[in-house]
């Protein structure tokens, strides 16, 4: 989507009240003459369950004969009858259109409206309205940029920043105070528990805060705390697809297959509307849209080895696709929000027959449900996986005995051996059809380290191919397919910028001691199964050439505190923990 910069007033407030009873009147209202539009809505009965609401809607531009005006709750609200207006609602949009004997909306006229709702959890004013369009409570500036009270004043820490082309560069990392937390508590962790690490909006309920944990407007406000007066990214993992991870049963989500509407209304839209609030305008916010999603689309179907009737079901259906782009298109459209969409790992699509055609899946997901490329700021590789970000005891282009590397068994016949090679390769592709030649990649490297007495210090020997590559590889899973809570794994290179060319970042996507999936099966609301490549006495399937699962015991449901993979993660870090 084209982009365009504005400054935000700082205008929805909440506001306390008594009508009668001691009940709340939330209140959003505009202080600024130069807005194209104001609007004031304020709830004026709240019994817990549900509420009445009055808005006016004041327009300060050309004059009209008929208005729309429009919003998205961010919470549960659902409007059950309205006068004066014809209000109706699709998941968490709303669009309140005027009646006969209201259209016409003169330069400074008014039209005022109400409507009664119900809700639980939270009663949130919406933080975005647009009449006929055009967003409300925007001012065009200060009208006094001398005026330290002036809420637009350009020297105001909560106005927007510049877009950047790399959101990483010049800012620090939020850290998440939940994950945090967890990690000082374990021996040793207090060496990691500053370092930033991704939050997971893994579930609906997740938008709100799930389980009495911090939700994403919680997030938001504690990043603003830790901003300051300079720069600050804070890193969402956008991830509720219908029929989520359709080859991986460990982390199957909440939505089915068809659920793409619940997907758009529920989960996507209360995002959007929460990271528009202009409160939050000058973070630098990075979502990594959707992993092990689309290369499923390209690997595990019909016609392959590894498929699963599950991911035939999403290929024909499309919602993979279309939840991507519908994702990129509404987030994409907020200034300060910076979209990377997840591309797999090199021993995942490394491969000839897997390459090309997932970069083409990559391009048909960012131009679908209104997205376009430019709503792409770059892609993340690697993420909550183990691949090692260099090899550098042997090369692709290496023989032993006449033999390439490629035909050695842990290759096997990839164009790749580690992270960084793969992602550079990614990005130089996806530029080729089309994609912005400033487009950066991110690398997940919280668990890529394979550091420890065990890391080879030099190249295996030169008997043949396998003991060459065996013998000096820094990655020690059994199988590169290997995925689930592996063990030996460590932390990798610390989160930094700009580390190599055309890579924004390195990262930890994945916080480190959150489990990959239960090594047993365990029941739960949150619709994740129980996948064998999580059980250490698992033999192994195609995608793992029917090897050991190389996994941990006694590890819990996915996303989980884990504090014996933690404790091995710290143990076997590279670079190691002082």
């Amino acid at each position: 989507m084209t982009r365009t910069r504005t400054a935000m007033l700082a205008a929805l407030t909440l506001v306390a009240g008594a009508s009668g009873t001691a009940l709340a009147a939330h209140s959003a209202s505009a202080g600024a003459a130069a807005a194209a539009c104001t609007v004031d809505y304020k709830v004026q009965n709240d019994w817990g369950s549900g509420f009445t609401a009055a808005v006016t809607v004041t327009n300060n531009g050309a004059a009209t004969s008929n208005w729309s005006l429009k919003w998205s709750y961010a919470g549960s609200q659902k409007i059950t009858n309205s006068w004066n207006a014809k209000v109706s609602q699709s998941g968490a949009a709303v669009t309140a259109a005027n009646e006969s004997y209201n259209g016409t909306l003169s330069t400074g006229g008014s039209a005022n409206f109400g409507f009664q709702g119900t809700y639980s959890g939270s009663n949130a004013v919406p933080a975005t309205f647009t009449l006929n369009g055009v967003t409300c409570n925007v001012d065009g500036g200060p009208t006094d940029p001398t005026d330290p009270t002036d809420p637009t004043d350009p020297t105001d820490p909560t106005g927007p920043s510049d877009r950047v082309d790399n959101p990483y560069a010049g800012a620090k990392g939020y850290v998440n105070p939940e994950w945090s937390e967890k990690a000082a508590a374990e021996p040793g962790g207090s060496r990691i528990a500053n370092q930033p690490t991704g939050v997971w909006l893994d579930r609906i309920a997740a938008i709100e805060g799930a389980n009495g944990g911090m939700g994403l407007r919680d997030h938001l406000d504690e990043a603003l705390k830790q901003k300051g007066s300079g720069e600050l990214y804070i890193q969402l993992v956008i991830y509720n697809l219908p029929g989520r991870d359709c080859a991986a049963l460990a982390s199957n989500g909440e939505l089915g297959p068809t659920e793409i509407d619940r997907y758009k209304t529920e989960y996507i839209d209360p995002i959007a509307a929460i990271l528009s609030d202009s409160k939050y305008a000058s973070l630098r916010i990075v979502t990594t849209v959707e992993i092990d999603s689309l290369p499923n689309l390209v690997t595990n179907v019909s016609g392959r080895p590894t498929a699963t009737p599950n991911c035939d079901v999403m290929k024909a259906n499309g919602n993979y696709q279309k939840g991507i782009g519908y994702a990129l298109n509404k987030l994409g459209d907020i200034d300060n929000v910076y979209n990377y969409i997840d591309a797999g790992h090199h021993g995942w699509l490394g491969w000839d027959d897997n390459f090309g055609s997932s970069a083409d899946m990559f391009k048909t997901a960012a131009t679908t449900e209104g997205a376009t490329l430019s709503d792409v700021q770059g892609f993340i590789v690697n993420t909550a996986n183990y691949s090692a970000l260099k090899e550098n005891n042997f090369k692709i282009t290496d023989s032993v005995n006449g033999t390439s590397v490629r035909q050695s068994k842990w290759v096997d016949w990839n164009r790749y051996t580690d992270e960084l090679s793969y992602a550079q390769a990614m990005r130089e592709k996806l530029v080729s059809i089309g994609f912005d030649s400033k487009i950066g990649m991110l690398i997940d490297t919280s668990r890529n380290g394979w550091g420890g007495t065990q890391r080879p210090t030099g190249p295996g020997a030169t008997t043949n191919v396998d003991t060459y590559v065996n013998g000096g590889k820094y990655d020690r899973r059994i199988h590169l397919g290997n995925w689930c809570n592996q063990s030996g794994a460590g932390l990798g290179e610390r989160p930094k910028a700009n580390p190599e060319p055309g890579i924004d970042a390195y990262v930890w996507m994945k916080p480190p001691g959150e489990s990959d999936g239960a090594s047993k099966e365990i029941p739960n609301d949150e619709g994740k199964g129980f996948d064998r490549m999580c059980d250490p006495t698992y033999t192994g399937n195609a995608r793992n050439g029917n090897s050991m699962s190389g996994a941990l015991p006694d590890a819990p449901l996915s996303g989980k505190w884990f504090s014996a993979q933690f404790q091995e993660l710290m143990k076997n870090a590279y670079p190691p923990l002082s």
